[in-house]
């Protein structure tokens, strides 16, 4: 290059016309852009050298005058069209003369800006530029025209998502026109979707860096809380999505099709496989639950025998007269394996028109039912017991609180309940004598309604006793007749723990901080198809069947007395049964999971709510004394809570409590002693 050459080179990215002005050491320029601005070159900065001529920098705007209205890129594809069918590659001149018939710098220059960005047409070897194919030709169009597609959806998403923020802000009036002014698209869809999985799942969200591009578009930081925080500001999630659940495997929404079936089912029964069912019609039927429970899958009785020996009848619903073992609905409740539990409502293990509806057993209603009748010895072991599928007609709906007002009456016109009641007595007692090994610890109800946190302390009345205790008897019944029969049904069973010694007991309160040491002893219980001891319990085999409409194995097990009662073949072979019983018990294990980490969410909101309020609480046990971090029980609540102290009281020690912080979201919260005065606990009977 000599001075006053014309060249091409890029600033930044961006394309400058400029005349050399000086060499700057070996290899180096100095050239004038139009500006009259320096700059030093070095000869791979330089893109593009005009022949011939010699320039002024003051000459650069009339040169780009004559270019700039011959790059026209339209006029490229007609060149391509010639070149391409004729084989021949070009390069700027060749192709100035092909487009304008003269090959002057400045045409040269132009054909020469049209050649380098191109994206479509040709594509650069060395000096010259090589006509792509038709199939190269419309394939590149193909993947621009997908590329200003996705553009488009990006900037439309940006766009609605910034309306729908600007509409749901406090500060904007008419928000719900706005609202309904702006509602998503499909193509936004998956980019919610990819929101939503990096706020449930974080760090572990494969596709984080696409999620952090959408908050960094929208002014967010890039974190998964800021994820969440954009989902609850687009009015997509609550302050209180459950995470929990959103990260589990449990199927929320029963698909449309299986609705559609069971509306037909229930609209067209199928033929009841139990032809014989024993009428049982004339009995008295309880149903005890709480208010709120629409899945009513148990019922109680009482018959006098010829002989005049009490039979106790425990009626469990029949989900299995309107399924079969395999077919879709049996498939779809597999699939969730138990009804979950959440102080928000409940996720139905059956779509509700069949567990509320023709499953339950609903006063005064003809129902199906799989009816165990016992008789129970005077020290009350079982001494004879039948089991058979069934019609009854429920007599009584009632609630435990219902059916404790009428127990401490004595109503004479309900001795069959009251002689229930005293049989779940004989019955406690009897299973204590056989080691059962028994733990009060309060139990706490959280519910939620229209974000309105209410919670109950359960209490163990003598109605609970009485159902729970019926409960426990017809699980035995079961497990004896699978036994006894060799049946594949899932037993249930729990090792023998290894308790504290009586000496060490005997050196804690009585009441929940002894009961607190034994729980923490209790192995989990175990399933399986052979029977095994139940240590808490105290029974030699056990049996989960009371509840087929809320979990799975039970109805698994409804399967097969059922079938062995009407003498068929059992549905599940004992290979079958195992690998069903253990897949269902990993699916319950992480729902009853979710259960736990959601009622701790929302107990930790309660407190939150509260602010400075003080708590009664106690010492239950320690979890790191040498960090005086105890296990303490605030008492009107029935909620368990770490708290760290600044001393060490005793054990059973009772004192005020008040939170000091809590977030929910982190799962996080710090209590502190009212005053520092520890009040000794007097023993708890």
């Amino acid at each position: 290059m000599e001075k006053g050459t014309l060249i091409e080179f890029k600033v930044q990215g961006i394309p400058r016309l400029g005349v050399t002005d000086r060499p700057e050491g070996k290899k180096n320029w100095v050239v004038i852009d139009g500006n009259g601005q320096s700059h030093v070159l070095h000869p791979r900065q330089i893109t593009y050298i005009v022949d011939n001529g010699s320039y002024q920098s003051s000459d650069i705007a009339s040169f780009w005058a004559e270019a700039e209205p011959n790059i026209d890129p339209d006029s490229l594809e007609v060149a391509w069209e010639f070149l391409q069918e004729a084989g021949e590659s070009t390069d700027p001149a060749s192709l100035a003369l092909l487009l304008f018939s003269e090959q002057t710098p400045s045409l040269c220059y132009a054909a020469y800006c049209l050649l380098n960005g191109d994206k479509v047409f040709f594509k650069r070897k060395g000096d010259h530029y090589e006509p792509r194919s038709v199939k190269q030709v419309d394939e590149v169009r193909h993947q621009q025209a997908r590329e200003a597609a996705r553009k488009l959806e990006w900037e439309g998403f940006l766009t609605r998502s910034r309306q729908k923020l600007e509409a749901l802000s406090p500060d904007t009036e008419n928000a719900e026109a706005l609202e309904n002014d702006h509602r998503w698209e499909k193509p936004d869809r998956p980019r919610l979707d990819l929101l939503e999985r990096y706020a449930t799942l974080g760090e572990d969200c494969s596709q984080k860096v696409a999620a952090q591009e959408i908050l960094t578009a929208l002014e967010y930081g890039t974190d998964a809380e800021n994820a969440f925080q954009l989902l609850v500001d687009l009015g997509l999630w609550s302050p209180h999505e459950n995470l929990a659940l959103r990260r589990s495997q449990i199927p929320v929404y029963i698909p449309d099709e299986i609705n559609a079936m069971v509306q037909q089912r229930i609209d067209n029964p199928p033929p009841d496989a139990d032809t014989d069912r024993l009428d049982l019609t004339h009995l008295k039927v309880y149903t005890i639950d709480d208010e709120s429970t629409r899945e009513i899958d148990d019922g109680l009785s009482l018959e006098t025998l010829p002989d005049g020996r009490p039979r106790i009848w425990v009626h469990i619903a029949d989900p299995t007269r309107w399924l079969l073992p395999g077919d879709d609905i049996d498939l779809e409740a597999r699939r969730r394996c138990t009804t979950v539990y959440l102080p928000t409502g409940m996720i139905p293990m059956f779509p509700e028109a069949l567990a509320t509806g023709p499953m339950s057993l609903r006063q005064g209603e003809l129902c199906c039912a799989l009816s165990f009748g016992i008789v129970l010895s005077e020290a009350g072991a079982v001494e004879d017991y039948t089991i058979r599928a069934s019609c009854i007609k429920p007599t009584y709906r009632l609630t435990y609180e219902d059916v404790d007002e009428m127990l401490e009456l004595g109503l004479t016109a309900e001795t069959e309940l009251n002689a229930i009641a005293d049989w779940a007595k004989q019955r406690r007692q009897w299973r204590k004598s056989q080691g059962a090994i028994s733990i009060n610890m309060p139990e706490s109800s959280i519910k939620v309604i229209n974000e309105e946190i209410t919670i109950d302390v359960l209490e163990n009345s003598q109605s609970r006793q009485t159902v729970a205790e019926m409960m426990i008897l017809t699980g035995e019944v079961a497990a004896r007749y699978g036994e006894a029969n060799a049946l594949a049904i899932p037993f249930r069973s729990q090792p023998e723990p290894e308790l504290p010694s009586d000496n060490e007991l005997l050196q804690l309160p009585t009441g929940w901080v002894r009961d607190s040491a034994i729980r923490r002893c209790m192995p989990r219980s175990e399933m399986g198809i052979n029977p095994a001891r139940h240590a808490t319990l105290g029974l030699d085999y056990y049996s989960q069947v009371t509840s087929p409409i809320r979990r799975y194995t039970d109805l698994l097990a409804h399967f097969q007395l059922k079938a062995h009662l009407r003498g068929e073949s059992l549905p599940f072979s004992p290979e079958e049964m195992t690998e069903l019983t253990q897949g269902v018990s990993t699916a319950a294990y992480e729902a009853v999971t979710v259960e736990r980490q959601t009622k701790r969410y929302w107990a930790l909101e309660f407190l939150r709510r509260q602010g400075k309020q003080s708590w009664s609480a106690m010492l239950l046990r320690w979890l790191r004394e040498h960090e005086s971090l105890g296990l303490v029980m605030i008492e009107d609540l029935g909620l368990e809570l770490a708290m760290r102290f600044d001393s060490n009281p005793t054990l059973g020690a009772r004192f005020d409590i008040r939170v000091v912080h809590a977030n929910p979201r982190q799962d996080f919260i710090r209590l502190e002693l009212v005053t520092d005065a520890i009040v000794a606990n007097e023993a708890v009977a």
